[in-house]
């Protein structure tokens, strides 16, 4: 079973957040989506407070799947249900909706849509922040209680706007960033384009015009079904929650209501 944090009440809703990450990305939006829905935000295998997938089995992107749907009916949750996804966790809620576990999907800033593999860039810049992270923990919390220093630490890996995220969520990030043993394994085993043009459920794909991550030329709609709908996002970055929580919250509950 997966770790989570449970809130509000309503139409279940599943928060998956990106790489090296942990629930705590959702912290910005959380207010704003339980106040109409149910939501449950996991720490996705190897991440956060959720131990590594049992030993042998490789963090691709089916067997996260695998665990994310255990979790789910652990939670004797019903599916099909409503899942939103940052970066890797928009990989999985795809995944999960080719699998039908999902009743809609809006995946932000999602991996996998790129035609054979993750840009060049991305493998070096997870091994800066990885570095960066390990060996000077206390340096980069200390620098990114000032808001200034967050705007610059994470305009690129997050996003523009990453000065209003609080102290304490910055230092969740390092911390978040530090402990995980799954990255690099997890990396390597999602590096695999996502092709799920036979998906029948509502689809909302979203980049922001700002994403230096995954950048334009790694966006490609050929894997993704006919009916899915495909939004720019002026601003954003690749990890938005922080820097316009209002505008993520809109995004998913408007999104995911079409299946209502």
């Amino acid at each position: 079973m997966w770790h989570y944090v449970d809130a509000g009440a309503g139409p279940p809703l599943i928060l998956l957040h990106g790489i090296g990450m942990s629930h705590a990305a959702w912290n910005p939006v959380m207010g704003y989506l339980s106040q109409t829905r149910r939501v449950i935000a996991f720490d996705i295998a190897g991440f956060g407070s959720t131990p590594s997938l049992p030993q042998g089995t490789p963090p691709s992107v089916p067997n996260l799947v695998d665990g994310l749907d255990r979790s789910v009916r652990a939670l004797g949750l019903q599916l099909p249900i409503d899942i939103a996804g940052n970066s890797l966790g928009g990989y999985m809620a795809l995944e999960a909706a080719k699998r039908g576990m999902a009743r809609s999907v809006v995946a932000i800033s999602p991996a996998g849509l790129w035609k054979t593999n993750p840009p060049p860039h991305v493998k070096t810049l997870f091994a800066c922040l990885r570095s960066s992270a390990k060996h000077f923990p206390n340096v980069l919390k200390t620098l990114l209680r000032n808001p200034a220093m967050r705007e610059l630490a994470f305009a690129v890996p997050l996003s523009v706007g990453s000065r209003r995220m609080t102290a304490d969520d910055a230092t969740r990030v390092i911390d978040d960033l530090t402990a995980t043993a799954a990255f690099e394994e997890t990396f390597e085993q999602t590096r695999s384009p996502f092709s799920g043009r036979d998906i029948t459920t509502p689809v909302t794909v979203a980049f922001g015009t700002r994403d230096w991550v995954l950048p334009g030329p790694s966006r490609c709609r050929s894997g993704l079904p006919p009916h899915a709908r495909w939004i720019d996002v002026g601003g954003w970055g690749h990890v938005p929650m922080w820097a316009d929580p209002i505008g993520v919250s809109q995004l998913i509950l408007e999104s995911t209501a079409v299946s209502r």
